[in-house]
């Protein structure tokens, strides 16, 4: 199917938009297909499900509502084609950088998953939170189940892939020699 005629004022308008511009728009469609269409002065762009937020969600909707006013980032400008991709994302903070700093530190949430290489455990509070995977050679035969609480030490957070690699906590050492354990 072709795609339709642009008028000489949209090819005008369309030839001012600039990759990386901001721009304020108001979201008129949420398609069934994840896409979010926004109107940006008379012209309607595109938000796909992946640039809506840096969190997985599944739905638009659990970000955006119809009429709600955005501002994002543009992406691309097809002229030929007629298409303006947007970002909301890009004008966000990756959470995960913030998680970064925290390599080192225990934290404690529940297996989301078991996979045959281990077992996903959220390491945010929170049900949109990062993921985070303990190989199996850390559970050393121990069975988990979804929904266990696991004490976790955050090993890596690899930005760029988008991982986040997890161990064991280990329990308190006990540096007075009692023997119970109690620090």
């Amino acid at each position: 199917m072709p795609e339709p005629a642009l008028s000489d004022p949209e090819k005008n308008f369309l030839r001012t938009l600039r990759r990386g511009q901001r721009i304020e728009g108001t979201v008129i469609e949420i398609a069934d297909f994840g896409v979010t269409f926004v109107d940006i002065g008379g012209f309607t762009a595109m938000i796909n499900i992946p640039e809506l937020s840096w969190r997985r969600i599944n739905y638009p909707a659990d970000v955006v509502s119809v009429g709600q006013q955005v501002i994002a980032e543009i992406l691309d400008v097809d002229i030929e084609r007629g298409r303006v991709a947007l970002s909301l994302k890009a004008l966000q903070d990756d959470p995960l950088t913030e998680l970064e700093q925290q390599i080192g530190s225990l934290v404690s949430g529940p297996v989301t998953k078991i996979v045959p290489i281990g077992v996903f455990v959220r390491v945010e509070d929170r049900d949109d939170g990062f993921e985070g995977l303990v190989p199996n050679t850390e559970l050393a035969g121990n069975e988990v189940e979804v929904g266990d609480i696991l004490t976790v030490r955050i090993s890596l957070v690899d930005v760029p892939r988008r991982r986040i690699g997890l161990t064991l906590a280990q329990a308190p050492v006990d540096l007075n020699g009692s023997g119970d354990g109690h620090v």
